[in-house]
């Protein structure tokens, strides 16, 4: 009786420290965690070694060579998931394998919010997706796509309207481009795009007007009002004189006080200089001052100037005369704050 009671606690206590070890060797794999959350981009035709440099970027060597021998237990091969992931913190190496494994892609959020220079935002683009810069802007100085869409190369940034916009890190530059015209298109509704022709503007140049009209007041409640002034100059032949262009023909964003010496700035944007609207945006706009332009009150107004009380509003004239009186007040203010 003794043998098979010790034989039976022999095989207990093995098979105990099997399951210890085994425990302590799984362990690593199933109870630890990332510190911090990040998206792992791996590369088109990667191999095992891409994946584990591309984590090996967030996590430790120990983490990143588990989860990828875990991957591969998955039966699965880096070239299949070429994409971009999501380890949320807290994630394992067994569940980050899990998640590279399902190849179920993270969404990339791209904003758009009041860009001035699309130029120097095409880099920004860039870097969050896996095209060039040069991808981007090939597309955009593509005349005859541009033309699809209705506009110009140099009208290109009407597409871009204020927005948070979702793809997925392999998304090519011509994705991007679609995404953003499907929401360019999805504003320019037969309705909107009619509204347009009854102001006399095609829908780029509408969004020319809410470019300068954006750069002109953050005041909502006037957006509608100061871009159907620009539109009443357009119809009278009258120069639009609007200041916002002449800081972007100067690439000069910080000028609070446009003066004399400023409005002789070269370039077809500068309004004071040139007769009609500036070649293209002068930077994204949103389809609130869209529509409140399109829905804009018929008016008499030609000119306005900023209100002397700095309250970021305006007041509007019919007549050039009453434009000096309020010019000449906020002239007084200006010089009281000392600012030139």
């Amino acid at each position: 009786m003794t043998r098979p009671r010790n034989y039976i606690l022999i095989s207990s206590v093995t098979f105990g420290l099997l399951l210890l070890a085994t425990f302590f060797f799984l362990a690593p794999y199933f109870f630890t965690g990332t510190a911090s959350a990040a998206v792992i981009r791996i590369p088109r035709d990667a191999t095992a070694q891409n994946l584990k440099d591309s984590l090996r970027k967030y996590f430790d060597a120990d983490y990143s060579s588990r989860a990828v021998r875990a991957f591969d237990l998955l039966g699965r091969t880096p070239a299949e998931r070429y994409g971009a992931y999501e380890i949320p913190e807290g994630t394992s190496p067994a569940a980050a394998a899990r998640i590279l494994s399902r190849g179920a892609q993270t969404a990339i959020p791209l904003t758009i919010n009041g860009v001035r220079k699309l130029d120097t935002f095409l880099p920004r683009i860039a870097s969050k997706f896996n095209f060039t810069a040069d991808d981007l802007s090939n597309l955009l100085n593509d005349s005859t796509l541009m033309a699809s869409y209705g506009l110009t190369p140099q009208q290109a940034p009407a597409l871009f309207l204020n927005d948070t916009y979702y793809l997925y890190w392999t998304a090519s530059a011509k994705d991007l481009i679609d995404k953003l015209a499907d929401n360019y298109n999805r504003f320019w509704t037969p309705a909107n795009r009619d509204k347009a022709t009854a102001l006399g503007l095609s829908p780029a140049e509408i969004s020319i007007v809410a470019s300068i009209t954006d750069e002109e007041t953050n005041a909502e409640s006037e957006k509608g009002r100061v871009g159907r002034l620009y539109i009443n100059r357009l119809h009278q032949g009258m120069k639009l004189q609007a200041d916002p262009t002449v800081r972007y023909a100067l690439n000069d964003f910080t000028i609070k006080r446009i003066t004399e010496k400023h409005l002789s700035a070269p370039g077809p944007y500068n309004t004071y200089r040139i007769h009609g609207l500036p070649p293209g945006p002068i930077r994204t706009v949103s389809t609130r001052t869209l529509q409140a332009i399109l829905d804009s009150k018929p008016s008499d107004d030609l000119y306005m100037c900023a209100k002397e009380d700095f309250s970021g509003t305006h007041n509007f004239a019919s007549t050039y005369d009453e434009h000096l009186r309020n010019a000449r007040r906020y002239r007084r203010a200006l010089d009281d704050r000392g600012i030139k």
